[in-house]
């Protein structure tokens, strides 16, 4: 029986990997039995390979010497497009059509709104006979939104937000499917992994949007007098990582604050397994995998009410909502966490459950019905 081909665009993929990213690896291995799947994505550094074949057991990638060389049934192959810079993320959108268009797809799926959003634009040319889905997952674009929700035959947006939004271009067609996590991969980690008594952890980019330095100030005002063990573990790389240091080094918590690098997406889910509080302050968040992998590693959230995180954090059920860059009030609600054992069990406990209904088995099925009507 004939596949239906299927093209991914995704301006970035691992190891440039956030929420977007891992969606579109997850769901597409999970599909690869029955679809022939290509991602398309940017180059980005010389040191990633012009075609590699994504697999269960290496998701960053191997050779792949030809966009028909799958591996198997299990493993996508994954073009990468550009001059191996950071630049090539701007030619993105203009490459890729052109590479979609040499692969014969019967659908072409851009996730996310920006590059691979412009990218699916040009395909209404490129491709005229391909099916056109876009996927919104960021409220951080602004940039020919009209357009772009105007090029695609169907639509899906991982929160609520999005749909909003998307209803102010006329869209009022779009079918709501969120970010998903890997349940088996988390419950490993916890089973490898006690919780590290006093740890407060953030994971993600160093960016403005992500609030760390409103994290910072609140945490300094929410240890003053608590255990010496309470400390707070900082994973991610950013361009505001020096100015955050700084900040620390300034409230004088340096010595409770330790700062990692980009680790591993497999490291990263022991940081959540010995992690006791989840604590991110973002200013601006589509949804935030983050906060349901926190959730299933048994962590209690402590969240902003922004965006759609209030989709997968209900406020004094499954974690704790406060204001964007309130600082008392996420020092309050912090301090709340650390001293109110209680409470924090059972917004882990609550929050654990909630979790269970989000596994990448599940958000894939919700593409293949979308894929399937098409």
């Amino acid at each position: 029986m004939h596949k239906k081909r299927l093209v991914l665009l995704s301006a970035f993929l691992s190891p440039h990997r956030s929420g977007a990213e891992a969606m579109v690896e997850e769901v597409s291995l999970r599909l690869a039995d029955q679809y022939d799947i290509t991602i398309v994505t940017a180059r980005l550094s010389r040191a990633l390979p012009l075609r590699s074949a994504l697999t269960p057991a290496c998701p960053v990638g191997r050779p792949c010497p030809s966009p028909k060389g799958r591996g198997g049934t299990s493993s996508v192959c994954v073009i990468r497009l550009g001059l191996g810079t950071p630049f090539d993320k701007y030619l993105f959108p203009f490459l890729a059509p052109f590479a979609a268009r040499g692969l014969r797809p019967d659908i072409v799926h851009a996730v996310l709104e920006s590059y691979a959003g412009f990218a699916l634009v040009l395909c209404r040319w490129v491709v005229p006979r391909a099916k056109r889905i876009l996927t919104l997952q960021s409220t951080n674009t602004s940039l020919f939104l009209g357009l772009i929700h105007r090029s695609a035959h169907c639509i899906t947006a991982i929160s609520t937000a999005l749909i909003e939004r998307a209803k102010k271009f006329g869209r009022s067609d779009v079918t709501l499917i969120p970010n998903g996590i890997d349940l088996v991969a988390i419950r490993e980690a916890c089973s490898f992994h006690a919780k590290d008594s006093g740890r407060v952890l953030f994971v993600g980019r160093l960016e403005s949007m992500k609030g760390v330095d409103t994290l910072l100030h609140a945490f300094s005002k929410a240890i003053v007098g608590l255990s010496p063990e309470v400390h707070l573990r900082i994973v991610g790389d950013g361009s505001q990582r020096t100015s955050l240091e700084t900040l620390a080094a300034d409230l004088e918590i340096d010595h409770r604050v330790e700062f990692m690098r980009r680790v591993s997406p497999k490291a990263v889910l022991d940081e959540f397994a010995k992690g006791e509080i989840f604590c991110g302050l973002s200013r601006s968040e589509a949804m935030g995998n983050v906060f349901l992998e926190a959730q299933a590693a048994g962590c209690a959230v402590l969240a902003t009410n922004t965006g759609g995180i209030p989709e997968i954090v209900k406020n004094g059920v499954s974690g704790l909502l406060v204001p964007v860059d309130d600082i008392d009030a996420a020092a309050d609600a912090l301090r709340r966490l650390l001293l109110d054992v209680t409470l924090r069990a059972t917004l882990a406990r609550d929050g654990k459950k909630f979790s269970g209904s989000y596994d990448w088995s599940v958000i894939a099925e919700e593409y293949g019905s979308i894929y399937q009507a098409c």
